[in-house]
């Protein structure tokens, strides 16, 4: 619908669809600029003052004379600010005033200003609390998309960086901003991510990057294997952009998301490039080491409990010492359900108790609950190694998705004994294998198809001069 002639019929129309009288927070101020009626609107704590000052300080001196016939004439000898747009579609101005820009309707004219004055509220940009490092940059992604978009130009000073904005949301209109260099990035995938994002038919993303994600994979919601990688980290985002990655970043959120993601890019981190290669290299192998422990180190653990005739006898110190009444796989099971629980509480602990919240669960898990006769030392040994090391791995989803197969193969072990332990590891395997990846990208690239180059660089931490995007 574009705006009418009459002015008067516009502000009444916008009056009535911004419903002015009962949202305190949606401001329209009139005034008389030289011998003609205009009205602003603006959301009230969107609008930097200064500028709105500033701008007022020029269009109250403005005459009679000074209203030219055509409004792209008026806002360029009459508005001094940089960001300004005009727009005649009342759709459009509606969802720019909701935004957080100024707009600006005067009499005469069939064309409205919008002016992109706006801030919103942040915090500051200091590092993630997911992935911090020892060495480099303390920065981070906050919820304000214009930030988040200036730290990747900050790092990238290159005129092939392009970052195309969407909206996304028939309610929400929440921006998406695609960030990937021009001349690296595959043309395909780019359009195809294009076309995917603008097909998308829902109201609001409610859960910024999450209902992204869920609208962008749509099949396989049962796999529990990530498909997006996330980052919270400027310099690792912006590694991924020179590699030839596509970031995209939603308003509201600090996490950006990597596109395309193979199952292999989760299991590196930035520690490993903020060290010599040769420290790097030691840091990942411990890090894949120790994390493949979480899937395996309980099942077959069980499964040695189960057939120790199997093992050489050198392992006979793994056998439990003194059995309860209690199965084994039935405290297993508890104990994977109680770290959970706790993780769970632990977000809702205060910060000033969470020291004793954590006395407390460690007494309850450990001396106490053995001997009330629940749990034998060894589950709570294993588990509590297994939990400790799933934080070796920077991606709570890939944690979460050992976790669930860990439970399965534990479940199979148990009611088909060696059987059900290599069905087990069959089911991962083929899941692994049959995993889409979002774009046109293996999920188990590059083993599968094989790439030696590819494959030693994510075993091996190659020196930055050797292989720099």
């Amino acid at each position: 619908m574009k705006l009418k002639e009459a002015y008067q019929l516009n502000v009444e129309y916008l009056n009535h669809k911004l419903d002015v009288e009962n949202n305190f927070d949606v401001c329209n101020r009139s005034f008389i600029l030289g011998n003609r009626e205009c009205t602003f609107y603006f959301i009230d704590g969107f609008v930097k003052d200064e500028i709105f000052e500033k701008i007022f300080e020029f269009l109250l001196k403005l005459t009679p004379d000074d209203f030219p016939f055509r409004m792209n004439v008026f806002e360029k000898k009459a508005i001094p600010y940089t960001e300004v747009e005009l727009i005649n579609d009342f759709e459009t101005i509606i969802t720019q005033i909701l935004s957080g820009s100024i707009l600006c309707l005067i009499d005469g004219y069939d064309y409205a200003i919008s002016i992109d004055g706006r801030t919103y509220p942040n915090r500051s940009i200091s590092e993630p609390e997911d992935d911090r490092v020892l060495r480099g940059s303390r920065d981070s992604f906050v919820e304000t998309l214009v930030f988040n978009t200036a730290l990747i130009r900050r790092r990238i000073r290159d005129e092939h960086l392009k970052t195309e904005i969407h909206s996304v949301g028939t309610k929400s209109k929440t921006d998406v901003v695609l960030c990937y260099m021009e001349n690296v990035a595959d043309p395909k995938n780019i359009s195809d991510l294009k076309a995917q994002i603008t097909s998308i038919d829902i109201p609001s993303l409610s859960l910024a990057q999450e209902s992204l994600a869920e609208c962008l994979i749509q099949k396989n919601w049962w796999n529990p294997f990530p498909r997006i990688r996330y980052t919270e980290r400027p310099d690792v985002a912006s590694a991924n952009i020179y590699e030839g990655k596509i970031v995209i970043l939603v308003d509201n959120s600090p996490a950006a998301m990597i596109l395309p993601t193979s199952f292999f890019d989760f299991l590196q981190e930035a520690n490993d490039f903020y060290f010599p290669p040769l420290i790097g290299t030691y840091l990942r192998w411990v890090r894949l080491i120790i994390f493949a422990c979480t899937l395996f180190l309980t099942p077959l653990w069980y499964l040695y409990i189960q057939n120790p005739q199997l093992f050489p006898e050198w392992l006979s110190f793994l056998q439990v010492q003194e059995m309860n009444a209690v199965p084994i796989i039935i405290q297993l099971l508890i104990v994977e359900f109680l770290i959970d629980a706790i993780k769970l509480a632990s977000l809702n602990t205060p910060s000033a108790l969470s020291g004793s919240f954590g006395v407390i669960g460690a007494l309850v898990l450990g001396e106490f609950a053995i001997k009330a006769h629940w749990f034998v030392p060894e589950v709570l040994l294993y588990m509590a190694f297994v939990s400790l090391a799933n934080f070796t791995q920077p991606s709570y989803e890939l944690s979460y998705a050992f976790k669930l197969w860990r439970i399965l193969l534990l479940i199979f072990t148990w009611t088909f004994n060696i059987i059900g332990f290599i069905s087990g590891l069959v089911l991962i395997v083929l899941t692994l294998y049959f995993t889409p990846a979002i774009l046109h990208h293996n999920y188990l690239f590059p083993l599968i198809p094989l790439n030696m180059k590819k494959l030693k660089e994510l075993l091996i931490r190659v020196p930055i001069d050797k292989n720099n995007s």
